[in-house]
């Protein structure tokens, strides 16, 4: 008895069948890859986010206080403009001097992005007040120096501060309490408040209070 061979319809039957298959499971792997691509990056958006968040809490513990700085610098300690908020506080390694460090919004590449700058360390007081000018001017429009100096954290349609003064949060552009040798006096706490850009893993608006440490009865 003859073995019966494959037709050419039957043959065309089956690689048409075979192709179908390979594009289906094509198809499958690029939606499994870009879903774990999204996840991926969906977590390192996470992650930033908290990195930052937590930066923004240390820097904020290490701020100075006006004693340490010296009564006469009261006013380069922390300032918010507006735009950015500067502040003068003790640098990871105490021995090797201060850092002034500034937090801002900024587009970047089209995006908004939260950006944290930081000076190098300083030893003298014309140190600290050529990098205290020099966060401002980087909040602006950043020199290649400075914005080298910049960390991008998340991105955010816009943000506000708020500081905490005679138990309310108002504008700090409103709400400035003069001491008695007429420099601007600390507040007792800082709101930030982050409205995230649309797309990323957190949305919405994002809420963070700080309180000076060693001020009684945190709200």
């Amino acid at each position: 008895m003859r073995a019966r061979g494959f037709t050419l319809i039957e043959l065309l039957v089956a690689v048409g069948l075979m192709a179908l298959m390979a594009a289906l499971s094509w198809r499958g792997l690029d939606g499994m890859t870009r879903a774990q691509t999204q996840m991926r990056q969906h977590s390192d958006d996470v992650l930033a986010l908290q990195a930052g968040l937590g930066q923004w809490g240390t820097d904020l513990d290490a701020l100075l206080s006006p004693p340490e700085a010296g009564a006469s610098d009261k006013f380069s300690i922390l300032d918010w403009d507006g735009r950015a908020l500067r502040l003068l506080r003790r640098g990871a390694d105490p021995t090797a001097g201060l850092v002034v460090v500034a937090w801002s919004r900024r587009v970047v590449d089209g995006a908004g992005q939260w950006l944290r700058w930081q000076s190098p360390p300083l030893r003298t007081r014309a140190e600290r007040e050529l990098a205290w000018q020099r966060a401002a001017q980087w909040a602006q429009s950043p020199m290649a120096d400075d914005a080298q100096r910049e960390v991008g954290v998340a991105r955010i349609d816009q943000w506000q501060i708020f500081f905490f003064r005679k138990d309310a949060w108002s504008n700090p552009l409103s709400s400035a309490e003069v001491a008695g040798d007429g420099k601007t006096d600390l507040p007792d706490g800082i709101r930030l408040v982050l409205t995230l850009a649309p797309g990323q893993a957190l949305g919405g608006t994002l809420t963070r209070d700080w309180i000076r440490p060693g001020v009684g009865g945190g709200k």
